[in-house]
C-alpha cells in the first residue's frame, strides 16, 4: 500500500479519509490477468487496472429459464476494455442482449499478495430493470480511495430471471430464481478469481441499492450463497418475504396470457424473440392492484427454502454483519409533485390520495390525524411524502433491523438526510446514496450536486462503507461512534454533510405503522 502501514490500517488506527489513490507505474496501458477460464486484457486508467465486460457465465440465450453455467475456457486474452450488454428490459440502458452475464472490476493492482477487501455491487431497479453500466456505478473512486477491489455485476431480470414455471412445466424447477443463481455464479467467480486481481476472497462485501439490497437480503438466507460473502449492505432495499409459489404461478399464467401462449406450451415461450418477452411485461399483475406484472425471488423450496425475514431473520445470514440504510424522503423519487396523486393536494383530499400509496391496510384518515399531531407545522405535501416513506419504503428496513437485533446479530442502521442544493425541494429521495457511496457525484444523472456539501457528504458515506468492507464494522477515525442496532436504543447514524447518531429517529411514525401487518409488495 502507498503511504499507509497495512497492519495499522487493519487495526483501525488509520482514518480511511487519509487514504490516497494508488498510482501504479506501467510500461503500457494494457493489463492482463489470468482467470480460471482464461486470460483477460483490461486497461490501466489513472493508475487503476480496469476490466469491463468480464464473462462469468455462458451465453444465457441458450439457458433461457435454466440455471447459469460457468464460462467455457479460452486460451487467447479476451478483451475486457468495454462494457458488455445489459439484460434486455423496458426503458433505455444502452446496448442489451440476453447474453448478459458479465461483471466489471476496478483494482489498484493485480497482485495476488495484496489481499485487498472486495466490494461487489448489485444494481437496483427492483427485479425487472437496471444495470451497472452507468457512470453512477463507476468503481474507480472507491477502489482508489480505499485500496479495495470493486466489482459490479449484471444478471438476468424480470421473466428471464424470475418467471416461475415449476408448477407448469417440470423441466424448469429453478426458473423462479435463476436471476439469483446468476448472482451466486458471479460471487463464485469472485471467490475463484478475485485474488488474481489483488482481492481477498475471504473478505467480500456485497452492497446494493433498492432492488439490489432486496437481492442481497434474499441471498443472505440462500443455502447456495453460503460462504460467498462476509459483509452485506442494503441501501433502501429490503426483502422481508419472497413471492409465494402460488402467487408466482398466477403471475406466470398472466404473463403467458399476455403473450398468447398456453401454459402447456413453454417451448413456444423459449423460442420467442427477446423483444416479445419484454413486451409481455405489460401484463396486468393478478395480485397487485396496479402496474405491470411483478417478478422477484420465489419461495420454491429448492433454491429458497424460507422467507428472508419472516417469521424472523433467516438464521443462515445471522453471522454476516449487515448495514441497512434508507433515505429521509424515499418516495419523492417515485411520486412526482406533478403526478395525479399529488397535484392539487390539500387537507380535504389528503387521506383519499394517501390510501393507495401507503401499501399497508391502515385507515388513511387515522394516518393523517396522527401525522398532524406529530408534525403540526407540516403541509399536506410534507405529510404525504413522510407517511408514504415510512409505510412503504422504510417499514421493511425497520423489520429487518429489529429481527436481527432480536437474534443478537450485528446490524448497523443509517439514514441519509443530505439535501442537494441543486434541488432542495426533493429532500433526500430514493437513490441519493448511490453517487454519495460511489463518489460519483459528478456523474450524469447524479442528484447530489458537486459542491463542498456534496463532497463532504460523499466522503462520510464512502469512508463508512470502506471501513465496513475492511473490518465488518463501519466505525473508523473521523466518524462518531456508531453502536450496533438494538431494541433498547435503536441507534441510527444520520449522514449529512457531517454525521451523528440519533436513537430511534421517527419513533412516532415507527409505532404508528407497527400496529398493522406489513406485506412485502409482490409476495
Amino acid at each position: 500500500m502507498s503511504g499507509v502501514d497495512r497492519r495499522a490500517l487493519l487495526g483501525g488506527a488509520v482514518s480511511l479519509a487519509a487514504l490516497v489513490p494508488v498510482r501504479l507505474r506501467a510500461a503500457s496501458t494494457a493489463s492482463i490477468v489470468r482467470t480460471r477460464a482464461g486470460p483477460v486484457r483490461g486497461r490501466i486508467e489513472d493508475g487503476l487496472h480496469v476490466f469491463r465486460g468480464l464473462r462469468y457465465g455462458q451465453d444465457a440465450r441458450f439457458r433461457r429459464f435454466l440455471p447459469p453455467l460457468p464460462p467455457r475456457p479460452w486460451t487467447e486474452p479476451a478483451d475486457a476494455t468495454a462494457f458488455a450488454p445489459s439484460c434486455p428490459q423496458k426503458g433505455q440502458v444502452g446496448p442489451t442482449s440476453e447474453d448478459c452475464l458479465f461483471l466489471n472490476v476496478w483494482t489498484p493492482g493485480p497482485d495476488a499478495a495484496a489481499r485487498r477487501p472486495v466490494m461487489v455491487y448489485i444494481h437496483g431497479g427492483a427485479y425487472s430493470t437496471g444495470s451497472v453500466v452507468t457512470p453512477l456505478n463507476d468503481g474507480r473512486h472507491l477502489a482508489a480511495r480505499g485500496d479495495v477491489v470493486v466489482v459490479t455485476v449484471n444478471h438476468r431480470l424480470h421473466a428471464l430471471g424470475y418467471l416461475y414455471l415449476a408448477r407448469l412445466d417440470p423441466r424448469f424447477p429453478d426458473s423462479g430464481n435463476v436471476g439469483q443463481l446468476d448472482l451466486i455464479l458471479a460471487l463464485q467467480w469472485v471467490r475463484d478469481n478475485i485474488a488474481a486481481f489483488g482481492g481477498d476472497p475471504g473478505k467480500v462485501m456485497v452492497f446494493g441499492q433498492s432492488g439490489g439490497g432486496a437481492k442481497i437480503a434474499t441471498l443472505m438466507g440462500t443455502p447456495a450463497a453460503r460462504g460467498l460473502f462476509h459483509r452485506a449492505t442494503t441501501m433502501s432495499g429490503q426483502q422481508v418475504t419472497a413471492s409465494g409459489p402460488l402467487n408466482a404461478t398466477a403471475r406466470a399464467r398472466a404473463y403467458l396470457g399476455k403473450l398468447g401462449i398456453a401454459p402447456s406450451d413453454i417451448d413456444r415461450l423459449r423460442a420467442l424473440p427477446i423483444e416479445r418477452l419484454v413486451e409481455g411485461l405489460d401484463a396486468s399483475d393478478p395480485i397487485l392492484p396496479s402496474g405491470g406484472v411483478y417478478f422477484g425471488p420465489v419461495l420454491d423450496q429448492r433454491i429458497l427454502l424460507r422467507h428472508p425475514f419472516y417469521p424472523d431473520a433467516n438464521p443462515r445470514g445471522l453471522s454476516i454483519p449487515m448495514m441497512l440504510g434508507n433515505m429521509h424522503d424515499e418516495t419523492r423519487a417515485f411520486i412526482a409533485e406533478d403526478s395525479p396523486a399529488v397535484r392539487g393536494l390539500d387537507w380535504n383530499n389528503l387521506a383519499q390520495r394517501l390510501a393507495p400509496e401507503l401499501r399497508v391496510d391502515i385507515l388513511p384518515d387515522h394516518v393523517v390525524s396522527a401525522y398532524r399531531a406529530f408534525f403540526p407545522r407540516h403541509t399536506p405535501l410534507q405529510i404525504f411524502y413522510a407517511a408514504t416513506t415510512a409505510s412503504r419504503s422504510w417499514r421493511g428496513q425497520v423489520i429487518e433491523a429489529e429481527e436481527r437485533a432480536k437474534a443478537g446479530a450485528a446490524a448497523f442502521v443509517y439514514q441519509v438526510d443530505y439535501v442537494s442544493p441543486q434541488d432542495p425541494s426533493r429532500g433526500t429521495p430514493h437513490g441519493m446514496d448511490i453517487p454519495l457511496a460511489f463518489g460519483t457525484i459528478d456523474a450524469p444523472g447524479s442528484p447530489s450536486g458537486t459542491g463542498p456539501a456534496a463532497r463532504a457528504a460523499s466522503a462520510m458515506l464512502m469512508n463508512a462503507f470502506l471501513a465496513f468492507a475492511r473490518t465488518g464494522d463501519p466505525n473508523h477515525v473521523g466518524l462518531p461512534h456508531w453502536p450496533e442496532y438494538d431494541l433498547r436504543q435503536r441507534a441510527t447514524m444520520i449522514f449529512d454533510v457531517g454525521a451523528h447518531v440519533v436513537n430511534d429517529p421517527r419513533r412516532e411514525e415507527r409505532l404508528l405503522f407497527a400496529a398493522v401487518p406489513y406485506i412485502q409488495p409482490g409476495s
